[in-house]
């Protein structure tokens, strides 16, 4: 794939962006510049799925107004043709994949919302870790620059695995990663009750907690075969013949001491 000095650049910014990222919001921001950049268009806008309140929420755009971010989400949702259709496929979609454009012109949300704001051909991706919705990127074209094709369609789909790896990791640590304090009381409580080592007990309770192997092997700065031997051990000792069975008895065993622990308070 030949990627012109421009593209090449905001290939290597996206790339740049996704190793020293600390914060998914964050992240989604500062790519919308070199995402445009890399696709040759004009309008970046990107929110996350809250699959418990049935919305999207935390939007962030480039050269796309506030008011009209506030009319999608107020009024103009519930008559797009496009965003549901094109997040079901979990993958990278041209707009026209979905409703062709001389159908999509005829449409509400076309005339009163995308004409206004000068998008014409849209590209979508939305990006899962596992089930969960975290981050999309909504990016479109001027009428004059033409649609996107399959070279551009193949670039997003190239970096779309890094990106959804970054921000599942970045929301996993902003929802779900515990406290240190809780990762020491409960790493503790499997070395002495169920004779984990000390790397033993770190992997147990992190799949306890939901994570990931590769953010498990980024986390504790080792490899993923490293991750799967204590993985593997863990399971043994444990008596668990797969992770879900794992998780549940790591947390049996941290409820079973908090209650404990409630209990001697009491007296």
């Amino acid at each position: 794939m030949h990627l012109n000095t421009t593209q090449s650049r905001a290939l290597g910014d996206v790339m740049r962006l996704l190793a020293e990222a600390a914060d998914g919001d964050a992240l989604r921001e500062a790519l919308a510049l070199p995402m445009l950049e890399l696709l040759a268009a004009d309008q970046y806008v990107s929110m996350v799925w809250d699959a418990g309140q049935e919305r999207f929420e935390r939007f962030t755009a480039l050269n796309m107004s506030a008011e009209s971010l506030r009319q999608w989400d107020l009024h103009y949702r519930f008559v797009d043709p496009l965003t549901f259709a094109m997040m079901a496929r979990r993958r990278p979609t041209v707009a026209t994949q979905i409703l062709r454009q001389p159908e999509l012109q005829k449409t509400e949300f076309f005339s009163d919302f995308l004409r206004p704001e000068r998008m014409h051909w849209g590209i979508n991706v939305y990006f899962f870790e596992r089930e969960t919705a975290v981050g999309d990127f909504r990016i479109w074209r001027r009428r004059q620059r033409g649609n996107f094709e399959a070279n551009e369609l193949e670039l997003l789909r190239m970096v779309e695995p890094a990106i959804a790896a970054a921000l599942g990791r970045l929301h996993w640590e902003r929802s779900a990663a515990p406290s240190p304090q809780a990762c020491e009381r409960a790493e503790e409580l499997l070395q002495r009750s169920a004779h984990l080592s000390p790397r033993e007990a770190e992997v147990a309770w992190l799949v306890a907690c939901g994570c990931p192997d590769k953010q498990i092997a980024r986390r504790l700065a080792v490899g993923h075969p490293t991750v799967r031997f204590h993985l593997a051990n863990a399971f043994r000792k444990l008596q668990a013949d797969n992770r879900a069975a794992l998780a549940s008895r790591v947390q049996s065993l941290v409820e079973l001491q908090r209650q404990a622990l409630g209990r001697t308070a009491v007296n």
